[in-house]
């Protein structure tokens, strides 16, 4: 009997542990959810004269002003979306240019093809990995030299750009990836007690479940790849792996940044 009360407690305390995780990554992904439930909501509903993509575009931006206005974000976090959303819409303006996918929709607020609320979909993901960080107290343990993350983050950048005249270096990055990170782990707290993750395994999981984010995206017609035009159909595997390698960018910019600031307020590295 006293060991059935033992097991189901245990059981409790998990369903606790883990009720309490879902919650803080579910208000980690606020940003996130609003672009979502946006696109499906103007899949389904218009407003005269008022293309989809500006509606998109004026959403984000309210959505925005009111993570930071009810202290759901930062300034500091907001400074580091801001970053992201520019780096995403470089590299919208550049892939679109290449026929990599397209925003085959209507629009005042397109530049050379490109809706400006593009660049929210990169921000979201900055504002997940700084909420995230934040809300269950992350820690870095092992991280690489500062130089070895800005080469490597420099390197997977620019092969977004470069593999469609040269070669494809994403594999070898991505091995060069693990032997630079293999030893580094995250921390992270969820009520009294801290988990560990080996920081490959967390870049991955993100990136797995952005590929599934951006399938749900696609069909809602937030762009769409050569193969969907006429018809959808599931976002190619490989693309786990370029999200695996943006989230990389993510997490290095987020932590490195996190780590100047901490400097300069005169407290312990966080790294």
């Amino acid at each position: 009997m006293e060991q059935l009360q033992q097991s189901n407690a245990i059981w409790l305390y998990r369903i606790k542990q883990l009720f309490i995780f879902g919650y803080r990554q579910a208000m980690s992904c606020i940003f996130p959810v609003i672009i979502f439930a946006t696109l499906a909501l103007t899949k389904v509903v218009s407003i005269p004269y008022f293309h989809r993509y500006d509606l998109l575009l004026l959403i984000c931006l309210i959505a925005q002003v009111g993570m930071v206005a009810f202290k759901l974000e930062t300034i500091d976090e907001l400074k580091v979306i801001c970053m992201f959303h520019i780096i995403g819409l470089l590299l919208e303006l550049y892939k679109v240019h290449m026929g990599s996918w397209s925003y085959p929709g209507e629009g005042w607020s397109k530049l050379l093809g490109v809706p400006l609320y593009s660049g929210f979909m990169y921000a979201s993901v900055a504002s997940y990995i700084c909420q995230a960080w934040r809300r269950l107290s992350i820690s870095v343990y092992g991280w690489p030299r500062q130089w070895y993350t800005v080469l490597l983050s420099a390197a997977i950048y620019l092969n977004f750009f470069t593999h469609h005249y040269l070669w494809d270096f994403r594999w070898a990055l991505t091995i060069l990836l693990i032997i630079v990170f293999y030893r580094t782990s995250f921390t992270y707290r969820v009520g009294d007690r801290t988990y560990r993750m080996p920081v490959i395994l967390s870049f991955l999981l993100i990136g797995f479940f952005i590929w599934l984010a951006e399938n749900i995206s696609t069909f809602m017609g937030a762009w769409a790849y050569p193969d969907q035009e006429h018809t959808w159909q599931l976002v190619h595997l490989s693309k786990i792996s370029s999200w695996f390698l943006l989230v990389v960018i993510s997490v290095i910019i987020v932590a490195q940044l996190k780590h100047v600031k901490s400097a300069r307020d005169g407290g312990s590295p966080p790294l």
